[in-house]
């Protein structure tokens, strides 16, 4: 077998692996928790994640002054399988002026007086900037799937309207990618992540929580009513990606159970994406740089009159 050429420290090859855009069907039972490691050691996995961060940085800068291009980052994950630490990681090394990061939990009374996309709908990146979603409006057919008495208990839709749960999700699945395809068209690009952790690291992960005092905090006894539907979700989540997976927005499944690999690889996704983008510093006018070579020369002569009266 030929060896994966790698570009930053991930691998082009396990990155078209990993994604699906609707072209073939994603089978979660197939999907891999691990990978063959993209590092070598700890320092290794530093400087390599440093390395696509500064590029990232760069690109975005670059988004940023052309202001044309836009691009939302979604993490979907069950709990516990690293989607904070993740965006953390990644973006720790970004201009914070140029990025937004918005968790969505339980939606408010405001919200639930509006359709599902209302909250996050809002909340879309700005021309220039990178969105992040941690958690976003696929909960609407993950977790109100597989508990499908929020439509009626908390999201107060008419009783005609979740008669039928089947054309209920596929309505949904329908509006989703409907927005996407509306904001695609509209400049921003939206790249999904399903970080694909497996129900045994998940339960080490959970142990973790509880035996570590300074992990205590990071434990929800919710989290394990919901792990009980661990099948259910992975229906979910099998269905979601196939019914949403486009060319223009296509999903990653991300290997989860190596938190380094998996920082890894998202970075890398997002820095071929953004590479993707046609973007190009802007280009000023030439009355502008006429402007700017007379602005130019009067600080030179200014400064040429401060050094000559023995200023520094």
């Amino acid at each position: 077998m030929a060896k994966k050429s790698k570009t930053n420290g991930t691998s082009e090859s396990v990155i078209s692996d990993l994604k699906f855009d609707g072209s073939s069907a994603f089978s979660i039972a197939s999907a891999p928790h691990k990978v063959a490691p993209l590092y070598d050691s700890k320092k290794d996995y530093k400087q390599k994640l440093r390395s696509i961060v500064k590029r990232i940085d760069e690109l975005m800068e670059i988004m940023y002054a052309q202001n044309r291009h836009g691009i939302l980052l979604v993490f979907q994950a069950m709990d516990a399988a690293g989607k904070d630490g993740t965006i953390r990681s990644v973006l720790a090394g970004v201009n914070p002026h140029g990025v937004q990061i918005h968790s969505f939990k339980r939606p408010t009374d405001l919200e639930l007086d509006h359709n599902y996309l209302w909250r996050t709908d809002a909340l879309m990146p700005r021309r220039g900037h990178i969105g992040v979603f941690n958690r976003s409006y696929y909960e609407e057919v993950l977790v109100v799937r597989v508990h499908p008495e929020i439509l009626t208990d908390y999201q107060r839709l008419p009783e005609p309207l979740t008669r039928d749960l089947d054309a209920v999700w596929k309505q949904r699945y329908a509006d989703i990618r409907g927005m996407e395809a509306y904001n695609h068209h509209n400049g921003t690009k939206i790249v999904k992540f399903f970080l694909n952790l497996s129900k045994d690291e998940q339960a080490r992960r959970f142990l973790s929580r509880i035996e570590r005092p300074e992990k205590n905090w990071k434990f929800e006894p919710g989290d394990i009513r919901e792990r009980a539907s661990w099948d259910q979700y992975m229906g979910a989540y099998e269905d979601a990606i196939n019914e949403t997976a486009t060319p223009k927005s296509p999903w990653y499944v991300i290997p989860a159970d190596d938190k380094k690999n998996m920082r890894l690889l998202i970075s890398g996704i997002v820095l071929q994406e953004l590479q993707n983008l046609e973007m190009s510093y802007p280009v000023v006018d030439q009355e502008k740089k006429d402007s700017m070579e007379s602005i130019r020369e009067q600080l030179i002569a200014e400064l040429g009159e401060s050094a000559g009266a023995g200023v520094v």
